[in-house]
This record gives structure tokens, C-alpha cells and sequence, in this order.
């Protein structure tokens, strides 16, 4: 069981956002699952577990600070697709695919978005 219903971004340029979400996230096997109204999207496996929308007051999105989105990888393949699909569809590097050092087999890979929003991608399965 999962501890959210969903985790939600917000997004400036709607478009630039799917392009960047569509292509690092499909790197990891999740899909985009539509949009929803005329300024957010839906992404999952199975039903909408992360939303990308342009803020519901009309105030322009904002990252926080401190603040990370965490996503599963099954494979490191899949966190290095993840990092190479996110810069070249508008993202920011922010870590470099490769281990980390608070658990035995962490490895990660961290971007930032097209708003700024700090997001990653981790697998704990050994080797390649």
C-alpha cells in the first residue's frame, strides 16, 4: 500500500512541462494517462498518481526549496534513460546518474524540470 493518493507540480508552460514529463518519466515505465481539463495531465501506471497543472489561483508556478519528488526505477538503465530523456526535453541536470552513498545498492539520478521543481529517479537493485 502506498502512503498517497497523488503527488502534484506545478507548471508554467503546460506543453514544455508534458514534453519533459512524457520523455523522462516514460524512461521509467510511467505513462502519460491523459489531461485533465485544459492545464494539468495525469500521470501512472495503472490510474493518476502524479499531476503536472498549471496552479488552480492563476499565480505562476514555483519550486520549493528543499522539496524533491521521488520516482521508482526498476534498473539503473532505466535512471540513466530517465536523466538523458529529461535534459534533452528541457530539463536540468541536478546529480548525475551514479550510486549513493546511504545505502548498499542506492543509485540515482536527480533534474530539475522546466519550472525548476527538483525530481528524481531511484533503484536499489544491484549491478546493471
Amino acid at each position: 500500500m502506498t502512503i498517497f493518493t497523488h503527488a502534484v507540480l506545478g507548471a508554467n508552460d503546460i506543453e514544455a512541462s508534458r514534453q519533459f514529463y512524457d520523455a523522462a518519466l516514460g524512461a521509467l515505465g510511467i505513462s502519460n494517462l491523459g489531461k485533465f481539463g485544459e492545464r494539468a495531465y495525469f500521470y501512472g501506471t495503472t490510474k493518476p498518481e502524479f499531476v503536472v497543472t498549471q496552479p488552480a489561483n492563476g499565480e505562476p508556478a514555483c519550486l520549493a526549496n528543499g522539496g524533491t519528488l521521488g520516482f521508482a526505477a526498476q534498473s539503473r538503465a532505466q535512471i540513466r534513460a530517465f536523466h538523458e530523456q529529461g535534459l534533452a526535453n528541457g530539463g536540468k541536470d541536478e546529480g548525475q546518474p551514479g550510486p549513493r552513498n546511504f545505502a548498499p545498492t542506492a543509485y540515482a539520478a536527480y533534474l530539475r524540470d522546466p519550472v525548476g521543481n527538483k525530481i528524481c529517479a531511484y533503484c536499489f537493485a544491484d549491478g546493471e
